[in-house]
């Protein structure tokens, strides 16, 4: 009989010459995760819908880290990104989803437009670049940043925590479907981290928070368990 249970750990992955797509790249956490990628010696494209962002991070990081602007909620794009990355890198081996919107306030007062891009944008959208980019992936990996609302659904946050509830269910379940292609999967839920997100909600205003962890030691964190071939990081082991 097959195990299909969900592996803590699976083959350690190498990021030196690593060929990474990573989406909300000219976000605070995605542009650290670059940073460090770069560092190990991958080549990298950022990915996300501001063009002049994307480009300042990339050139922060290095001359030779290349940029790609798309849309999360245009399903065309999805294959746009794929696609482009793959004639930049000569290939691809990794996608690191980093992208993400909030919303805050009760679900009786969320409008149907807030709600549709919160499901593009946080689950829909990185199902599809996933999807498109499976068939480049054997032998590489595919990374999911859920957050700690995907284990702790919050009041205030409900279509917030449903989707990423779902992606990490989608992810979990991916990495089932994609062992034998040797493509590795991680699902990251880290606790509430500094990365601005909260001061730009597609609606409501953000609850009083404790300050949340450091961007980088997060990166640091998500590229540990990537390279140890973890399958996944709980809330917890942030603490």
């Amino acid at each position: 009989m097959t195990d299909d249970r969900q592996p803590t750990k699976d083959t350690v992955v190498g990021l030196s010459g690593a060929r990474v797509l990573v989406l909300g790249g000219s976000g605070v956490l995605g542009s650290a995760l670059a940073r460090r990628l770069h560092a190990s010696g991958a080549a990298v494209v950022l990915a996300g819908r501001d063009a002049e962002r994307l480009q300042r991070r990339a050139t922060e990081i290095s001359s030779e880290v290349r940029s790609v602007q798309f849309d999360l909620t245009v399903p065309a794009h999805a294959a746009h990104v794929v696609e482009t990355a793959v004639a930049m890198l000569g290939g691809l081996d990794g996608v690191i989803n980093a992208a993400g919107v909030v919303a805050f306030g009760p679900l009786a007062e969320l409008d149907d437009a807030v709600l549709d891009e919160l499901v593009a944008t946080d689950l829909v959208g990185p199902l599809r670049v996933i999807r498109h980019a499976l068939p480049h992936l054997e032998g590489g990996f595919v990374v999911n940043v859920t957050g700690v609302v995907a284990e702790t659904p919050i009041p205030g946050m409900v279509a917030y925590s449903a989707v990423k509830a779902a992606l990490s269910a989608a992810t979990r379940a991916l990495a089932k479907e994609v062992r034998r292609k040797r493509i590795h999967v991680l699902d990251v839920r880290p606790p509430h981290t500094e990365t601005g997100l909260a001061s730009r909600p597609l609606a409501g205003s953000a609850p009083a928070m404790p300050r949340g962890l450091d961007p980088g030691d997060v990166a640091d964190a998500i590229l540990a368990a990537l390279t140890a071939g973890d399958c996944e990081l709980a809330a917890s082991q942030f603490e």
